[in-house]
């Protein structure tokens, strides 16, 4: 099993983002398969102002690149991306077209037994 962190921004209106959270209460079953189909097994978001924070836990032979494909050949996974756009924004410094950005890890704390 192995963990990702991504990083998104939802435009910065109070209205929006409301109505984003109200989508994620019922998330289409079809992207739910999706998720589940890509070897996600796991996911969380979580969010502070308009910045989201992603975790997904994943099966060892998941790819980002396998999913995109996935996805892209999935129309009601497209149509949710499309609705989901209305209320995202990329990162001031993602490049074109990027969308969740994967995080880096930079510090890590285990408590001993």
């Amino acid at each position: 099993m192995k963990k990702h962190c991504l990083a998104l921004d939802l435009k910065d209106d109070d209205a929006l983002i409301a109505k984003y959270e109200e989508y994620h209460v019922n998330v289409w079953p079809e992207v739910l398969d999706s998720l589940a189909n890509s070897g996600i097994n796991h996911m969380e978001i979580y969010r502070v102002g308009n910045r989201l924070f992603m975790i997904i836990e994943v099966e060892d032979g998941f790819s980002f690149d396998r999913k995109a494909k996935l996805d892209a050949g999935n129309e009601k996974v497209q149509e949710w991306e499309v609705l989901m756009w209305n209320y995202q924004q990329a990162l001031p410094f993602a490049k074109p077209g990027e969308k969740w950005l994967p995080m880096d890890k930079i510090f890590e704390f285990e408590a001993d037994d």
